[in-house]
């Protein structure tokens, strides 16, 4: 999917030859890897030879820079980008990164996921869904082996409707915020380069 490619740097003044020869020297350091481009929260992972402290702190300096104040915040060994609040739509995203340490360095585990209070709703939906399917099956089964008509199953079918409802959802939702997945992409790539595109 586009999303998970390195993105054009909307909107930043690079000039090409110093974007490739920083794209180059980040490419040397960085590994890249997608860990599942068509799940609920499409999730890529990275890695950084710096341990963990010196990683997080310079990707804070990064984020607190001109270009992206305002954009991302970090909490902990967590940062997190998140779309203006005047852009922001019923399905926007937020793309939250989490530091953890390896043996060759750092690993940064990339989520993007719903707001929140979507996310919420749509979990709450899911394990519903899934919960209302096991009732259905020994509910139905005592049924049947009292000799009456299994009407409980019923609920299964329209459980797991409901769920292939929600993964609908779940990829509509990301090809209509795709733009904007992109665009917290981009931010991340560019905190990735000012962060560690000036090593050699």
């Amino acid at each position: 999917m586009r999303f998970f490619t390195m993105p054009p740097y909307a909107g930043i003044l690079l000039t090409p030859r110093s974007l490739g020869a920083r794209l180059a020297l980040i490419q040397r350091r960085i590994e890249f890897r997608v860990v599942n481009p068509i799940a609920m929260q499409p999730t890529f992972v990275l890695s950084v030879g710096d341990s963990v402290d010196p990683a997080l702190a310079k990707l804070r300096r990064a984020i607190e820079s001109p270009e992206l104040a305002g954009h991302a915040e970090s909490a902990g060994p967590c940062l997190d980008f998140k779309i203006a609040p005047h852009e922001r739509r019923l399905w926007s995203p937020h793309l939250s990164v989490q530091l953890s340490e390896i043996d060759s360095g750092t690993e940064l585990y990339c989520r993007f996921s719903p707001r929140p209070e979507i996310w919420t709703g749509v979990m709450a939906s899911y394990f519903g869904a899934v919960f209302a399917i096991l009732v259905a099956a020994v509910y139905g089964y005592v049924q049947w082996y009292l000799g009456e008509w299994p009407w409980a199953l019923v609920a299964i079918p329209i459980a797991v409707l409901l769920i292939g409802g929600l993964h609908t959802a779940s990829l509509v939702g990301q090809r209509w915020s795709a733009d904007q997945m992109q665009l917290l992409r981009a931010r991340f790539d560019r905190a990735m380069e000012i962060a560690f595109g000036e090593q050699r």
